[in-house]
């Protein structure tokens, strides 16, 4: 998987991303990084990129032609036009299927915007989805653009040391994942769960399944209208109360 990143801050990306999980993938080669300063294609010698809006209004806009120049030189050896992320709190919200979604691809561009924006007719003509991590707004597209390149590159095969823990985390199915536990067996009055203790791997399935839906169904209900719920997780949920669209709905599941 190549990530190329086209920002006024290459230095932020690289540094942030040269840690932990994605810094292992990166040296290890599994995931690739391209971190692409607009600046230095602009064409100023004072290298500006951005300028007033017209119509007037408060601060800057971002200029089309140094991220077109950026976009071009970043394709010019690819066989195919790559799907261009415009990090934006006007986009689609970043879920975990959206991340499934990017990890199929070989390549993927994400447009960083600063100031007040992005002139709308760069975005309209390399644009190819517009995406939110958040209902609120940042000074730059930097952290966005890190926080679903990290999210995409734990879904690469050979990045994440344990091939389950990729499959079996919070989102899978969409659900919130179960609690952990580890040792001590007791810690400040609290103990482990007997079933975790018990070395009875079905009964330890069938509990970390229940918590999960328990768990979401508490913290995160509107994930379950798309959740793949067997007829057991059903029950489960209608004993919890759990009533999606009234209890006839769900009795006639059941």
């Amino acid at each position: 998987m190549n990530f190329h990143v086209l920002t006024l801050f290459p230095d932020m990306i690289v540094q942030g991303l040269n840690t932990s999980v994605t810094g292992r993938a990166l040296t290890q080669g599994y995931i690739h990084l391209n971190a692409v300063d607009i600046r230095a294609y602009s064409t100023d010698k004072h290298r500006h990129v951005d300028d007033y809006p017209y119509g007037g209004g408060a601060g800057m806009v971002m200029q089309p032609d140094p991220i077109y120049r950026a976009y071009m030189d970043v394709i010019k050896d690819m066989q195919a036009s790559p799907r261009v992320i415009y990090v934006t709190p006007q986009g689609k919200v970043f879920r975990q299927s959206m991340a499934e979604e990017f990890a199929r691809e070989e390549d993927l561009v994400f447009l960083c915007g600063h100031y007040e924006g992005v002139d709308e007719r760069i975005l309209e003509e390399i644009v190819t989805d517009y995406v939110s991590i958040g209902d609120y707004v940042l000074t730059g597209g930097e952290l966005a653009a890190m926080v679903m390149i990290d999210a995409v590159s734990r879904l690469i095969p050979g990045v994440l040391n344990n091939e389950e823990s990729a499959e079996f985390e919070s989102f899978h199915d969409n659900l919130l994942e179960y609690p952990h536990y580890t040792r001590p067996v007791e810690y400040h009055g609290k103990r482990v769960p007997d079933v975790l203790l018990s070395g009875h791997h079905k009964n330890i399935d069938k509990w970390r399944r229940e918590q999960s839906l328990e768990r979401t169904l508490l913290r995160r209900p509107d994930l379950l209208t798309d959740a793949s719920l067997t007829k057991e997780d059903l029950i489960y949920l209608y004993r919890l109360g759990y009533r999606p669209s009234g209890e006839e709905d769900v009795q006639e599941k059941l």
